[in-house]
Formats: C-alpha cells, structure tokens, sequence
C-alpha cells in the first residue's frame, strides 16, 4: 500500500502540504481533486520519486511498477504503434535478443516471450490506439505528422500498455472527445492495479474511482465512494455556515423565478426542466460553489431578435474541401443546443461558421439585427496579451468604467488582489481561460458559442459556470466532452456525423449505445477478412485453456473482492478503535465488541489470503504447462517449414 505520513511538501518557498497523512490500498482507485496549485502533480513528481518530502514519510512497495502520461513528446518520425510498443521496454528487448539467438537459448526467449503474451502485444497496442481515435491508418502514420493533443493520446496509449501496480493519471481527458472518454472509462474500470487520477471532469470520475483525496488548507482529506459522494459529504459540512446558505436561498429563489414564469409556456417548457434540475442539485452544490471564490453570471443581453441566426442549405469547408454540407439551422433565442460528433467530424467548423470565423462556401446564412456573439475556443487563451494584465485587458473592452467595478467583476473569476494587476503570460492555462471567460461575459452576448470551454477549468469554476449558463436567456450552442455540462445546461442535441448536420433524438446515454453499436459493427468488419490458420489454431487452443482457468479466475476474483470489503470494515473498525473516549469506563461493552469484530475479520481475512495464495500457485503452473506445450507446437511448426 501507498502511505502518507505527516509529509510536508514545499516548493518555491511555500508550503502545499504540511503535517499530512494519507493511505491507499491495493486496488484501490482514488480521485485526487483540489483547486489549481494545491499541489495535486506535486504530489504525482513525489510519488514518482522525482522529489523528496521536506518532512515526514512516503512509502509504497518497492517492486510496483508505476506507468503514468508524459507530458511531451517529440515530432518523431517513427509510426505511432512503433512508438506505442517501444513503452514496454521489455518486450523490445525480448524481440532484439530473439532476433539473434539460436537453439536452447532462442527456445528458452521464446518462452518468456510466450509467457508475457508478446505475440499478442501488437494488437493489444492497436487496441488501446483506436480505443483512443486512431484508425488503422492513423497508427502507421509517424507521430510528428500529429498535433500535440493527438501526441497526448500517444502518450496515453503508451502509459495503458505498459504492465504496472500503479497508474497515475493527470487530466487525462483533457484532449480527449466523447468517444474516447467513455473507451477509457470502461479500460479504467477493468484495471487491476491501484489508480491515482486527477480530473476536473466530475461524471468521469463518478464513473471510474471508488475514493477522493481532496488537497485543502495544506491538508489531505480522505473519502470514500466517488466524487458526487465526496461532494454531498463536504457540502453538508459547509452549508452550517450562515453566509453560504443565504447564498444558497439567492439562488435557489433566481431559479425558481424562472421556473414559476416560464413552466406551462411551451416554448419554454424544456428550458424550465433544466433549471428545476438544478434548483434539485442546488441543496449540495451552492454550498461548495460559494466557498469556490468563483461568482458571475451572464448579463441580460441588451436586445434579442428572432431567429439570432439562420442557416439554409449551407456548405462550409476549407478552400476546396468540404467538411459540411446542407446545414440547416435555425438558432432562436432560449435553444440551448449541444454539438455530438466524433473527433473531426466539423462540430468546430460548425461553431466557426456560427461564429462568423468561416464564411460559408455556398448557401445562405442571415444574421439577426441584434445578433451579438460570444465565442469561446482554446486559441483565444493564445490570443491574450501575455504582458497585459486581467484587469488592463478588461479596460481595453470598457475605457469609461471605474475601476473599482471592473476590480469587483473580475473577483467572481477568481482575480483578486495582486493577481488582477499580473501580466498574464505566466498564467496557467486555467487562469487564462478564466480570463477569457470573464471578458466574454462582459460583453453581454445574446448568442454563446463555446467550444470546450471547461478544459483546463477546475471543478469549481465548471460548477459556477453551469449556473451562469443555466440561468442566460439568449441561445447556446456548445461543443463539449464534459458530460455534466451538457446534461445540466443542453435541451437539445445535433449529430455531426457523414458531413452532416441533423437534429439528434436522444440523450447522452442514447449517444453512448450508439458509439458502441458503431464500434461493434466495425470490429465486426475486421473480423470477417480472418487470421491465418496457424494464428487461428492458436487462437482456439487459447480460448480452450482460458475456458479451464475460469473458474479459477472466478474464484480469486471473488476472494479480492471479499478481502477488498473486509479491509474496508477493519478500516473502519480501526477508526472508532482509534478514539480515545472509546476507552472510558461507560464504554467497555463497546470496546469489547469492536475487538472482538476485529479478530473476526482478521481471521477470515488471513483465511481468505491463504486460499488466494494457493490459487495463484495453481494458475501459475497451468500456465506454465500450456507455454511449454505451446512451445513444442511452435518449434514442431518451424520444422515442418
């Protein structure tokens, strides 16, 4: 196990963490979330052995493996299933020596070869690529001819591929879309190993980790099940503050306002739906987003007309390539529209054309009288003046307003004090999308086209983003891979699919069954041109022999989940045997019971072990025995050609 004790970790003269304790166990796959600079990749470099604690003690075992994401890589000229299986060291050399080895040594390589399933690690490395968004294609083409968030998923691949204890994971969604989130959901569900990850996207971590780590005030907080759990849980005990449940009441009334209005008009009936969502959710997040520091919302715009914006029969493309054609969209005031799509189907070039970034190669699109559009997309984070401060770049959009109120706006963004007047260039990047979020929001727009706004946004500036956009009364039309914005603030979804734009009659999860059923399809197809037979026969035998270890497998799995529980009640038990009061006259009734729980768990637990423990030896020498049988089979072949 991972264990924490009273570490104190400083860097550049402040202290991240002081006098803190944490332990994770085998298996275990915990969230690690905190605001941005808290320390969360500090702690990864720690974990990695790359820092040492300015106090206490880090332990973990010393034979774990860890794999976790570079975070570079260069424009290599090698191909990226080449540079894929290179990550397993390995396996490479195992290739390099069997190239030159003859007779029993050739024989004895081929073995380990066998026994870390090396015949089948080019596929499971194209595998985890496409699971990723690459093509077959794709995966021979070199990684230089890729940009850096395709390098990104490269490094990924490569990261899942290599055998490991310990997975350490920092935002590994960031330059992902929808598809590939939910692959990587479902491999991350299936991993054996022990998990760290850190994401500020809140249904994937629902969806993946069983524990939250939460930095704050130097401190790390331990709780169990996932994020929305941890949420409810630290909510309750933020909302005894009186100033944030008065905040809870302002918003809660704001949202009821609207409802009441707009409930039995038909025109706005799914909008009222989604806000009488959120008054629901209300209860346990008002709480966490009033002690965010984060707190604006979208001004009335100025005036509105019917439709903002019409397209008829639009084709829109770069040049001479078509990447959409016969768009017809018709964009009024309250649709609030989500853009669904795989990853360069054009759900960007629909928003650039919205947005008047790309004019339409042919067809007709009209712009409302009124129309006033607020874009956002990550290449305005590289547009900001990097010498400019926050507070001169809003003066440049409002040279007539005090100070002091543009000070005021630019505090519910998280800019207060000295951080208002520094210039911008060595911001993070969820600084300056901040930064660019506010001086959008200032310019009162009727029509907001965002293009994944939420990369690089912490939890709680996407928490009070949600409640600015679900309170805006113009249209939105947004492009997103975080799935809690789009089914908080989205009435309404489009398919981007075949060069097409059409209305998409589903949720999210009827999106999800779709990809899935595409992906079935087209593995499917793959199938049908068939293996080589010898590669056939050896897949039969495999199946055969995996088919008499089930119930093995079964049996240990159900084992590492009987211990995983009881580990998780002597944890417990551990905790109340911890308090002192517990040891006082009036409670030795208590005390007795508890220590009598916990040599019950004990017992059954070192049972439990034992029984894994033999199991384990006899999956072992089964497949030790296959890989010798299948040896002479591969030699009784190389014979007989």
């Amino acid at each position: 196990m991972i264990r924490l004790e009273n570490i104190e970790l400083r860097r550049g003269g402040r202290a991240l963490l002081q006098d803190s304790s944490a332990t994770i166990h085998p298996g275990q796959r915990f969230g690690l979330v905190g605001a941005n600079g808290c320390g969360k990749s500090t702690l990864f470099a720690l974990l990695r052995g790359e820092l040492e604690v300015d106090q206490g003690s880090v332990s973990l075992p010393a034979e774990w493996r860890i794999a976790d994401v570079a975070q570079e890589t260069p424009a290599l000229e090698q191909s990226v299933l080449a540079h894929t299986l290179d990550a397993d060291t390995h396996y490479r050399q195992l290739q390099q020596a069997m190239a030159s080895a003859e007779g029993e040594q050739l024989a004895e390589l081929m073995h380990q070869f066998e026994a870390m399933d090396g015949y089948a690690m080019e596929a499971r490395a194209g595998k985890l690529l496409h699971g990723l968004g690459f093509s077959d294609a794709d995966q021979k083409r070199t990684v230089a001819s890729f940009s850096g968030g395709w390098r990104m998923r490269v490094n990924l691949a490569r990261a899942l591929l290599v055998p490991s204890e310990l997975l350490l994971l920092d935002e590994p969604t960031n330059h992902l879309d929808l598809d590939a989130i939910y692959w990587l959901e479902s491999w991350l569900q299936n991993y054996p190993g022990t998990l760290l990850l850190i994401s500020h996207d809140r249904e994937f971590l629902d969806r993946v980790i069983n524990g939250i780590i939460h930095v704050e005030h130097q401190q790390l907080f331990s709780y169990s099940g996932n994020y929305s759990s941890f949420e409810r849980q630290r909510g309750k005990r933020l909302a005894q503050q009186q100033a944030i449940f008065e905040k809870e009441q302002r918003q809660k009334a704001h949202l009821q306002k609207y409802i009441d209005k707009f409930r039995y008009k038909a025109t706005k009936a799914r909008q009222a739906q989604s806000r009488i969502k959120a008054l629901e959710k209300l209860t346990a997040t008002a709480p966490l987003l009033a002690a965010s520091g984060f707190d604006f919302e979208f001004a009335e715009p100025k005036a509105l007309s019917s439709p903002l914006l019409s397209l008829d029969q639009v084709t829109a493309g770069y040049g001479e390539k078509v990447i959409l054609q016969k768009i017809h969209f018709n964009l009024q005031p309250g649709h609030r529209i989500g853009l669904l799509g795989r990853n360069g189907a054009g759900k960007s070039t629909l928003i650039k054309l919205l947005a008047g970034a790309l004019a339409p190669q042919s067809g007709e699109l009209v712009r409302g009288a009124n129309l006033s559009v607020g874009y956002f997309a990550q290449h305005q984070l590289e547009a900001l003046d990097v010498n400019g401060s926050p507070l001169l770049h809003l003066q440049r959009l409002a040279p007539d307003v005090r100070e002091q109120q543009l000070r005021d706006f630019l505090g519910g963004f998280g800019f207060r004090g000295d951080k208002v007047s520094d210039p911008v260039g060595p911001f993070s990047g969820g600084e300056k999308a901040r930064l660019a979020l506010a001086l959008l929001v200032w310019q009162q727009p009727n029509l907001l086209l965002l293009d994944e706004p939420t990369n690089h946004l912490d939890l709680d500036m996407r928490e009070a983003l949600v409640f600015a956009i679900q309170a805006f009364t113009g249209a939105i039309v947004v492009v997103s891979h975080d799935r809690h914005l789009l089914s908080t603030v989205v009435d309404e979804f489009y398919l981007v699919a075949d060069g097409s734009v059409v209305p998409f009659d589903g949720d999210l999860e009827s999106y999800h069954k779709l990809l899935l059923k595409a992906d079935k399809s087209s593995d499917t197809k793959q199938g049908a041109a068939g293996p080589s037979l010898q590669r056939k026969e050896r897949k039969r035998l495999e199946a055969e022999f995996r088919a008499t270890l089930s119930p093995i497998k079964k049996e240990i799995n159900q084992l590492e989940k009987q211990l995983e529980q009881n580990q998780q009640a002597l944890d417990k038990l551990e905790q109340q045997l911890s308090d002192p009061a517990l040891y006082e006259s009036e409670n030795a009734n208590k005390m007795t019971e508890l220590l009598k729980e916990q040599g019950t768990l004990k017992a059954a637990m070192e049972e439990s072990e034992g029984r894994w423990m033999e199991l384990q030896e006899l999956l072992e020498s089964k497949q030790m025995e296959f890989n010798k049988s299948s040896l002479r089979g591969a030699e009784g072949d190389a014979a007989i050609s």
